[in-house]
């Protein structure tokens, strides 16, 4: 056996190219699909998607609303938003302080890594449990869309 057969393969980079188009085509889709929310509103066009959930228990999902919610804060108004969804409205803002820390690090040429802990998650499983049961109380309406 000689020395070259041991030596371990050449790793293979992620072309940049691959990369670069996949961010292209996903800001694309996301501002067509933030002109199509802008224009249209969910409350008065019905070619949205419909919450099967919703539909078949007659109960709100944790996603119920979140459509109009985006549509409120598309047109500036957060109150509104936070009455159809509160939940979407405050992960996302969660998601927005957690991209722009991500941004940070990458422009500072900091090593980044995107670890949640499992004591997230399940906080994260338990708010969504709760968020969920509370807007289906009549004592909470005010959490329903």
């Amino acid at each position: 056996m000689s020395a070259e057969s041991q030596s371990a393969p050449p790793k293979i980079a992620a072309s940049q190219s691959l990369a670069f188009f996949t961010v292209v085509v996903l800001v694309v889709a996301a501002l067509g699909s933030g002109a199509v929310l802008f224009f249209f509103d969910p409350a008065e066009h019905g070619f949205y998607p419909i919450c099967l959930f919703h539909s078949l228990t007659g109960l709100n999902c944790p996603g119920c609303g979140a459509t109009r919610a985006a549509y409120q804060l598309l047109h500036g108004h957060l109150l509104g938003a936070l009455h159809d969804n509160a939940l979407f409205v405050l992960t996302l803002a969660a998601l927005t302080v957690q991209s722009a820390w991500f941004v940070m690090q990458k422009i500072r040429n900091q090593p980044v890594a995107f670890i949640v802990s499992p004591i997230m998650l399940w906080a994260l499983l338990v708010t969504v449990f709760v968020f969920t049961g509370l807007r289906n109380l009549p004592a909470f309406a005010w959490l329903s869309p």
